[in-house]
């Protein structure tokens, strides 16, 4: 292909959805809700901790499904992007940080917003800690945020 047969179409999509997480997120979200305590799935064979938890080891595929783990409620940002723009559909007013953090404990990194600092502020190794919601969201916004220790 040429570059002089492509194109650019400048557009806007809202993907609000809602979909059912099954046993395996509610159960996550349940201990996040009642405890305060973030949970992974551990998989014996090769060792990973995910979390988010997921009932398959995408690394060699094994069903981990049973084997949850208590991880920390603190972590280290791994990667980060600052959102600057509003939508009806993101979770705060812009400007914000969308991170990547890899709770103590865990191998894979969960996505979520880190507050409480200036996006300025923001580096990647910063060590974060998860400030839980007031009471009962039901979602992965139990955790609200997470700020910088």
């Amino acid at each position: 292909m040429d570059l002089k047969d492509c194109f650019v179409v400048e557009a806007k999509m809202a993907l609000p959805n809602q979909f059912f997480v099954g046993r395996i997120g509610s159960r996550w979200i349940i201990a996040m809700r009642d405890q305060k305590k973030i949970m992974g799935l551990r998989c014996e064979k090769c060792g990973v901790t995910y979390v988010p938890p997921r009932e398959q080891c995408h690394r060699c595929w094994s069903w981990i499904a049973d084997n949850w783990v208590e991880v920390g409620t603190t972590g280290e940002l791994v990667n980060y992007t600052v959102v600057r723009y509003n939508d009806k559909h993101t979770p705060k007013k812009a400007p914000y940080v969308l991170g990547q953090i890899r709770l103590a404990g865990a191998d894979t990194p969960l996505t979520h917003i880190v507050g409480d600092v200036d996006p300025a502020d923001v580096y990647p190794g910063m060590k974060v800690q998860a400030v839980f919601a007031d009471g009962p969201v039901n979602t992965l916004m139990q955790i609200d945020h997470f700020r910088p220790l």
